[in-house]
């Protein structure tokens, strides 16, 4: 991350430079590309300061990917007019975001270019105008604004850009107030926003907002922008390495992920250079008193990672899959869901379900059915949820997101389509599985989806995943690499396996009191091991009926509904 000598140094360099009185689409396009490589730089950072202990979409990541197809849309483009190249950023971001982060973000760009309008170039007064239109318009696309987020620090900004426009000319002047001002609103997050101050972190989607002023500003003074965060390891979570690595290298067919706390100190060069006598696609994550090692390697060499950890310290959590099988199950899958004719009559109502995993998509798949890939660490775009609709010969659309991190890029796919599109916002799978009990695609379609948002409601879920960070939330301490449960979301216990956590988690969601309980297995979990999980809270609760499914889905051993 930056130091306080590169503030100070860039300090210096306004004062004696001269001064940036208007910008043009060049310009723009220029700032642009500069704040895509310094997040680039510094998304894992980013990443890091995720609250919830859990493998998600990142919001650096969500960001990252948002920007790239921003750029993209301007990459290409010799359009010298600021508020033309504004309006194509804004449109990139658009269809290309992801995660909740990554939709406020492309909302921020659609403000920005509503304020500049179509003015050839802009100057500082117009700068503050559309950092102001860009808040009020993130703003606007939240049901419920929470503060102490991204929509704060951009608030914040747009404060301070009006107010050094109003005294000076200078665009310089005005984007080194409003990236000291991100500085300032980030390092307050915590104490507007407690679950904050109580992870020990700083608010990560304004922290990638700044990082994007602080690029474009970093370029108009002539600093790097391919620097790497200080720090010589960045933490790493699996949720990372499954977005990262999208290629198998020849002959590493194995990814293998250690967790191990050293006994001293690690010699880090000396470390390295032992990886890479065993594999590729090296990366190191430091987390409180643990390194996490990711590396591909060959089948015959799968161990030795796990040797090395061993030899250096305590092993508490290892990770291993393999990279072939797991392609092979992605080009299946792609050829079974991957955009074949959708099973409909003309006009019917369509349902398009995100679903993590190949069991899913088979559970969810019937007629006048729509599926997109997506869930935690893969948040589909608004584009890939638009395109699962857009081309069907029907204008009556129901979607059912899963996942509370995919909700605002399906409704930003409803707001900006032609047709009638309704999200039902289901936040986990067993409440879109829940709510697809009540669909009917020859209904009327208010009835239906009213009906699909009431029966949602009456699942309670549980999830059992490996936590990616030492934290204490609501009571519980979790550390690094422990199994976790999750209640409709929110951490509720922790333990040392899947099984153990299964069966504490239902004691925290009133077992003895409910009848049905629906386990859909995954991450590399088996069916015998789920029967196993099975038969273990058969033993615990006596009357509860327990039934087993393969989900499919990566990073979540267990996700359960009980009814």
């Amino acid at each position: 991350m930056p130091t306080p000598n590169d503030h100070r140094a860039a300090r210096r360099l306004i004062r004696k430079g001269e001064k940036i009185l208007t910008c043009d689409g060049h310009g723009l396009k220029r700032l642009t590309h500069a704040a895509l490589q310094w997040l680039t730089a510094n998304y894992q950072a980013v990443n890091a300061l995720n609250v919830f202990p859990v493998p998600d979409g990142d919001t650096g990541t969500n960001m990252l990917l948002t920007m790239q197809a921003a750029w993209k849309e301007i990459e290409n483009s010799n359009e010298v007019n600021a508020g033309k190249v504004a309006h194509a950023v804004a449109h990139g971001a658009l269809m290309g975001a992801r995660g909740n982060s990554g939709v406020i973000l492309s909302q921020i760009w659609r403000g920005f270019a509503r304020g500049l309008g179509e003015k050839a170039e802009f100057n500082a007064a117009d700068m503050a105008h559309a950092m102001r239109e860009a808040t009020d318009t993130a703003y606007r696309g939240v049901v419920k604004p929470v503060e102490g987020t991204i929509l704060t620090v951009s608030k914040d900004m747009a404060v301070t850009s009006e107010v050094a426009a109003a005294d000076h000319t200078d665009l310089l002047y005005v984007l080194d107030r409003v990236v000291d001002a991100g500085r300032d609103s980030v390092a307050k997050t915590p104490e507007l926003l407690p679950v904050l101050k109580q992870a020990g972190v700083v608010d990560s989607g304004g922290q990638g907002l700044t990082l994007l002023l602080e690029g474009m500003l970093r370029y108009a003074l002539g600093l790097p922008l391919d620097t790497a965060p200080e720090a010589e390891v960045k933490p790493l979570d699996l949720a990372q390495v499954g977005a990262a690595m999208e290629a198998v290298e020849p002959g590493q067919d194995w990814e293998v992920v250690v967790d191990f706390r050293p006994h001293r100190e690690l010699e880090l060069k000396s470390f390295y250079a032992q990886l890479e006598n065993i594999g590729t696609s090296i990366q190191v994550g430091a987390g409180e008193n643990i390194y996490r090692v990711h590396v591909h390697l060959p089948i015959e060499k799968r161990l030795q990672p796990i040797e090395l950890a061993e030899s250096l310290g305590t092993v508490v959590n290892v990770h291993m899959e393999n990279l072939l099988a797991q392609m092979d199950d992605t080009l299946a899958r792609g050829k079974a869901s991957g955009k074949p004719p959708v099973d409909m009559k003309d006009g019917q109502i369509v349902a398009v379900i995100v679903s993590p995993g190949p069991g899913f998509d088979r559970v969810f798949t019937a007629p006048a059915v729509a599926i997109v890939s997506g869930g935690q660490t893969m948040n589909p775009s608004t584009a890939d949820i638009m395109s699962a609709f857009e081309d069907l010969l029907t204008d009556k659309i129901i979607i059912l997101p899963n996942n509370k991190n995919i909700q605002l890029a399906a409704q930003q796919a409803a707001d900006h389509s032609v047709k009638k599109v309704r999200v039902v916002p289901t936040r986990t799978v067993p409440q879109g599985i829940s709510a697809m009990l009540s669909f009917n695609p020859d209904g009327d379609f208010d009835e239906v989806a009213a009906s699909m948002q009431n029966r949602m409601g009456e699942i309670d879920t549980g999830e059992v995943t490996t936590a990616t960070r030492t934290v204490e939330l609501d009571g519980v301490s979790v550390t690094e690499g422990q199994i976790i449960g999750l209640r409709n979301g929110q951490l509720a216990c922790a333990g040392e396996s899947p099984e153990r956590v299964v069966i504490d988690l239902l004691k925290h969601m009133d077992a003895p009191g409910r009848e049905l309980a629906t386990l859909y297995y995954g991450n590399g979990l088996t069916e015998e091991q789920a029967q196993a999980a099975a038969a273990a809270i058969v033993e615990e609760f006596g009357h509860l009926t327990v039934e087993t499914y393969h989900g499919g889905q990566p990073h979540y051993h267990y996700i359960f509904s009980l009814e």
